[in-house]
């Protein structure tokens, strides 16, 4: 027989998005300001390496479909 704290796991609860949505604002209230502000700079570190990327692949792109001289 299964045993009822399975499903009283907070991993069940968290799979939908209303638990998910919980489970973030649970995790904002437990990290301190220090944390929030690291958090935020590797998310901006890494929204500059996708557009980045994104400007490269654009050019590498660009640059395949010109029409050569030759």
């Amino acid at each position: 027989m299964i045993e009822d704290p399975l499903y009283n796991h907070p991993g069940w609860q968290w799979c939908t998005a209303e638990g998910a949505e919980l489970h973030t604002l649970l995790l904002g209230l437990n990290s301190t300001f220090r944390e929030k502000l690291i958090w935020l700079d590797e998310a901006e570190n890494l929204t500059i390496a996708f557009q980045r990327c994104r400007e490269q692949r654009a050019n590498a792109i660009s640059d395949t479909y010109l029409p050569t001289d030759s």
